[in-house]
């Protein structure tokens, strides 16, 4: 879905960024910012700054950045279309769409949305009065969901009939077809999709109900345990998580959340008071799953046999710990136990389980060390040969390291042999340097630059781009010449200079433009005139050098200064095109 991007300029420009911010995380006026602290990470001293005049933020704790689009998305978990939606309604501002067609699919949607939210009342309806229900509220009860869950969570049934929701539930054809509902028989008539099942209905995160799992009752002649919605227009497996729409403000307060395999788990866990739970919808943990849950947390407990996949399932959770700064664990139950059985007859130990969550590896590990046996040299030997196989799955050299000390420590064997072993992995030892987010240096470039963003007509007559030593301030130079505002400068920008970009917006320097800019046009001249001093040795260079030296020493003189910045410039343009 596409804005005008005339109305997203409106947006931006309507919402004061430091109204939005300040019921998240208190601000104070600090100079010409507001300073708090961050929201985005644990902080005792505030290092987060707003710049109202850019409308932007900027944490030179963590490194988080953007403007009040980006603040809203981030805060309350939103695509970019709902948090601009968010605030032009706050603005009152009526937004156009890019095209009719992405207007018409946006209201597809939402048609199919108001169908899927009548099919959710409706079975709902169903499992509370209907009769014919009575088995499944007996069932739902046995597993210890009560009727305040089942309210809660909006639990519904499906008769055991062909086409009870096609004729009774009022929704369209069309829409019991597109989403999943009800599908053609052989004689071509509509039938219903979900027969003689509890339904579990699958909303967004925001809330809205795209799908059902439904799950038969003991007894049943049907052997598919469990059948989940198709995908549809408004539903894809591998990007939605069950109960995340109830779980999501909990797993923030948190910065964990728990991945189950079923429903009930999930159901389980609330019950248990562990509200931060959510589920994959038949399928396996995917990626889209893993970049949608770290907008929220980046601790992941894992309630599901996550050892069973081997190697291929390690290498990708490690891939993923990586590339999204994510830790993995994994829950350890009773033999036998699964989060639902375990959250109605002992849910403090559910609880304790979560709390002493084993680190993925060191969860494999233990099942390995637990499995074996090593009361002789042989299977001593035997058990760290296969320890060490797991150990050295991990791409991280420190943390092979420190679980080598373990398999030596259990089976009995020198320290430093396996230690060598977990080195060997990469043929030599490298240490892996966690990256950190430093702010730049403030030198005379930098300042330059931000008196640019924030004061340009005082600055920008004296700036080119020779007087930029730095590769990433020419950049950011570049961008905001090219642009002529900060935000549209950060969106052309490449990453490190859009990242210098997001500090400059929120920077607060007092300075003197035009001395500032006098200090790198002396420095450029300094710098090109050792250069060409060294390449030729001619009378008529020697006096351009002369004339530029005497130029660049009359800078701060009130009468000429003027002149001389100006033929300084120039000069610089000239010879920085002819040396190429």
């Amino acid at each position: 879905m596409g804005i005008e991007d005339e109305d997203i300029e409106r947006v931006r420009s309507a919402v004061s960024i430091v109204d939005v911010v300040t019921p998240v995380t208190q601000l104070r006026r600090v100079g010409r910012n507001w300073v708090g602290l961050c929201p985005f990470h644990a902080e005792k001293s505030g290092s987060f700054n707003v710049r109202e005049e850019t409308g932007r933020y900027k944490c030179f704790g963590c490194g988080a950045s953007g403007d009040v689009i980006t603040f809203v998305r981030e805060t309350e978990h939103l695509d970019f279309v709902d948090a601009v939606e968010h605030l032009a309604i706050r603005a009152g501002i009526q937004l156009r769409y890019t095209t009719g067609g992405e207007g018409r699919e946006r209201q597809h949607r939402k048609h199919l949305v108001e169908a899927m939210e009548q099919a959710v009342a409706w079975y709902h309806e169903r499992l509370l009065k209907a009769p014919d229900a009575g088995p499944a509220r007996g069932y739902l009860r046995s597993r210890g969901i009560d009727g305040a869950t089942v309210r809660a969570f909006r639990i519904g049934w499906a008769p055991d009939a062909w086409d009870e929701l096609v004729k009774r539930s009022g929704i369209g054809s069309s829409e019991l077809r597109e989403t999943g509902l009800a599908h053609l028989s052989k004689r071509q008539s509509l039938i219903d999709a979900f027969r003689n099942r509890v339904l579990f209905p699958i909303l967004t995160e925001s809330g809205e109900p795209v799908a059902f799992g439904g799950r038969i009752l003991p007894g049943s002649t049907d052997p598919a345990k469990y059948k989940n919605s198709p995908e549809t227009p408004i539903y894809a497996k591998s990007k939605t998580l069950y109960g995340l729409n109830w779980a999501k403000s909990d797993i923030v307060a948190a910065d964990q959340v728990v991945v189950c395999e079923g429903y009930t788990d999930v159901i389980g866990f609330h019950t248990a008071g562990v509200p931060r739970a959510v589920a994959t919808c038949g399928t396996a943990l995917t990626e889209e799953h893993v970049r949608l849950l770290t907008r929220f947390a980046k601790r992941v407990v894992l309630a599901f046999d996550a050892d069973a996949a081997g190697q291929a399932a390690a290498d990708r959770f490690y891939e993923w710990e990586t590339k999204y700064q994510m830790a993995v664990a994994v829950l350890q139950l009773p033999k036998g136990a699964d989060p639902a059985d375990l959250a109605r007859t002992d849910p403090a130990a559910l609880r304790d389980a979560v709390d002493h969550a084993l680190p993925f590896l060191g969860f494999r590990l233990q099942r390995v060390l637990r499995a074996h046996t090593a009361n002789t040299p042989e299977s001593r030997a035997r058990v760290a040969d296969q320890a060490m196989a797991i150990v050295n799955e991990h791409p991280n050299p420190n943390v092979r390291t420190i679980y080598a000390g373990e398999v030596a420590a259990h089976c009995g064997l020198p320290v430093s042999e396996l230690v060598k072993m977990a080195q060997r992995r990469t043929g030599k030892v490298r240490v892996d340097i966690a990256r950190t987010t430093v702010s730049r240096k403030e030198n005379a470039e930098v300042v330059a630059l931000a008196l640019l963003a924030h004061r340009w007509d005082e600055i920008a007559p004296f700036l080119i781009e020779p007087l930029f030593t730095d590769p990433v301030n020419l950049a950011a130079f570049r961008a905001l010449a090219e642009a002529g505002d900060i935000n549209k400068a950060i969106e052309l920008a490449d990453p490190e200079a859009r990242e210098l970009l997001e500090e400059i917006a929120v920077r607060d320097i007092e300075a003197d433009p035009l001395a500032e800019a006098h200090n790198l046009i002396a420095a450029a001249t300094r710098r090109l005139i050792s250069e060409l001093g060294r390449e030729a040795a001619d009378l008529s260079l020697g006096a351009e050098l002369a004339e530029a030296k005497r130029r660049a020493e009359s800078l701060d003189d009130p009468q000429r200064g003027a002149e001389s910045a100006d033929w300084l410039l120039d000069w610089l343009l000239r010879r920085t095109e002819e040396r190429g």
